[in-house]
């Protein structure tokens, strides 16, 4: 299974197999539509995720006319609603582990607690 993180293409490479201008490329990171990494020697390096979001940005702009600030908008509801979406499956995990951990403390203990009181049997102490 390969990391699609990890930085692998040249812009050179990119530009080639999405069929752009490396210019496009260079200009769509200075709107802050992408953002790839750079090496040592400042040269930019895609990964196959950057590859996926420029491919996401040309879909916007090439097939269904959106503008770049559109595309700025729509990218970042994305990123927001994956992020949302990874708190909710951690909401939900933990929700699962508490209501797991809540039917084990029930079978063990049978929902009893260490002493039994009556409602009719505690009395108000007054202290003073």
């Amino acid at each position: 299974m390969t990391n699609k993180g990890k930085p692998l293409y040249m812009i050179g490479v990119v530009a080639d197999m999405l069929e752009l201008h490396p210019q496009t490329l260079r200009f769509y990171e200075k709107k802050g539509l992408i953002q790839p990494s750079r090496t040592v020697g400042r040269t930019r390096m895609y990964s196959a995720e950057d590859v996926e979001e420029i491919a996401r940005v040309l879909r916007l702009t090439r097939d269904l006319g959106v503008n770049l600030a559109g595309v700025e908008i729509i990218l970042k509801m994305r990123r927001r609603m994956l992020e949302m979406q990874k708190q909710i499956e951690e909401l939900l995990g933990y929700v699962r582990r508490d209501v797991a951990g809540s039917r084990d403390n029930r079978d063990r203990g049978a929902g009893e607690a260490l002493v039994r009181a009556a409602s009719g049997q505690l009395r108000r102490l007054d202290v003073f």
